[in-house]
């Protein structure tokens, strides 16, 4: 059997922030309905503490997810249907047949919660249109 899901890989520098809230965001949306990755070309240690902080607040716990900042692999590119990138620029790598988004986003690195927090909600609301454009909910 093959496995016909969506698959989704969102990259920025650190992995540490925005592809980290938009990672988690639509494996919490999609469910088992998309498969979901998050890299960074230069992954930082740890994820962002005032991301973790943000995200707890709407109901996801990004440590007890396993989620940590990862490099950025060409395997992980390949294997996806949609690559995101959020302020990499041309450190990803290109693969005809893979679709190309570029979300600009500000980046929460160096800012306390109260600047997190309206990244994280417009990185919510454009990962709900892309799994209504992905992977529809049947009724």
């Amino acid at each position: 059997m093959t496995d016909t899901r969506p698959e989704v890989l969102f990259v920025c520098v650190h992995n540490a922030g925005r592809s980290q809230m938009a990672a988690a965001l639509l494996a919490h949306h999609g469910g088992d309905r998309v498969v979901v990755r998050s890299a960074g070309t230069a992954p930082a240690e740890t994820i962002n503490p005032a991301v973790v902080e943000a995200m707890a607040e709407i109901g996801i716990d990004l440590h007890a997810s396993g989620a940590h900042p990862k490099r950025l692999e060409d395997s992980a590119v390949r294997a996806s249907d949609v690559v995101i990138t959020m302020g990499c620029g041309d450190e990803c790598p290109f693969y005809p047949g893979t679709r190309y988004l570029d979300w600009k986003l500000e980046d929460p690195a160096g800012k306390g919660l109260d600047a997190v927090r309206p990244i994280r909600d417009e990185i919510d609301r454009r990962v709900r249109e892309l799994l209504a454009e992905l992977a529809p909910a049947t009724t």
